[in-house]
């Protein structure tokens, strides 16, 4: 089936204006690289969010969830399917004592600021964390020694079967930058976490505390996706890359940064062919230099 008649087939549940075609995905990416997706479809509320998935998966479509779009690198060829972001309707928040229920929608740093108002505990890691909360629970997001997996409670979600889903934290498989969510095709549609208790003047400092720490050693003001590799086991990314003298390594418009060895950013006009080639100098440098292999943390969609 062609995207027009996708796209025909969308607008009896979703106003036009939020179905696009051709668009730009570096617009919509913290790496601002990357082609065009064929469709970019914007779902109100939950509802849509259901009628549009439960159309794709109907009419076999491929199609990616975005969130922030934060650890998201769209190939220079663009993305051919339907790209469905969830944001604004999406996420919503209500606060039970110390149990906080949320829409994946909701960016994880404005949760972490309404806890914070709210005088519950827990979420300080994520202060600075430019993902939403359904893409953190996807990939096991953390910082600081925090895990959004240590908060979790449960979380519900759709399979391809159009069946929801209820899994309490120990069935979800969570592990470092990893969980069940990001090995099936189930839809994240709700998350329940479980926070701690704390003066909000407190919480506050610590945030600003990690600020802090964070704008200092990390190139917070150029485009990238957060830390571009996993941490290896027993070490870091960015020791490694430094110890290989590729700080500052740039190929085209990508750079490894001079701030922080573990950050792939764009330094200005980058492709994503740049940030993959510069990929691949980094990994099979730190592989012959170390023995060890760097795994993307970044996920990497679309067609070259």
């Amino acid at each position: 089936m062609n995207i027009e008649e996708i796209k025909r087939k969308l607008l009896p549940y979703i106003d036009e204006d939020r179905v696009l075609e051709h668009e730009p995905m570096d617009i919509h990416t913290s790496f601002r690289c990357g082609g065009s997706a064929d469709l970019y479809v914007v779902p109100a509320n939950i509802a849509e969010l259901f009628s549009v998935r439960e159309l794709l998966l109907k009419e076999g479509m491929p199609h990616i969830i975005m969130g922030n779009g934060s650890n998201l690198l769209f190939l220079d060829g663009g993305y051919r399917g339907v790209v469905v972001k969830l944001g604004e309707g999406i996420d919503r928040v209500r606060f039970e004592g110390n149990i906080v229920f949320a829409e994946p929608g909701v960016g994880l740093a404005a949760l972490s600021r309404q806890a914070m108002k709210e005088g519950r505990s827990g979420l300080e890691f994520a202060c600075g964390i430019p993902g939403s909360l359904g893409g953190a629970v996807y990939m096991n997001a953390g910082a600081y020694g925090g895990s959004i997996s240590d908060l979790v409670v449960s979380v519900a979600s759709l399979n391809s079967y159009g069946i929801m889903q209820d899994r309490k934290a120990e069935d979800c498989e969570f592990g470092y930058r990893n969980s069940i969510f990001a090995k099936n095709e189930e839809m994240i549609v709700g998350i329940k976490l479980q926070l701690g208790e704390d003066l909000p003047a407190r919480i506050e400092e610590r945030m600003v505390e990690l600020t802090e720490r964070r704008n200092a050693k990390q190139p917070v003001n150029m485009p990238s996706a957060g830390s571009f590799f996993k941490r290896p086991e027993g070490d870091f990314a960015g020791r490694l890359i430094e110890e290989a003298g590729l700080k500052g390594l740039r190929v085209g418009g990508a750079m490894v940064s001079p701030l922080h060895a573990g950050f792939i950013v764009n330094a200005g006009g980058a492709t994503t062919r740049d940030v993959i080639d510069l990929m691949t100098i980094v990994r099979e440098t730190v592989a012959e230099r170390s023995g060890i292999v760097l795994e993307p943390e970044v996920q990497i969609v679309g067609e070259e």
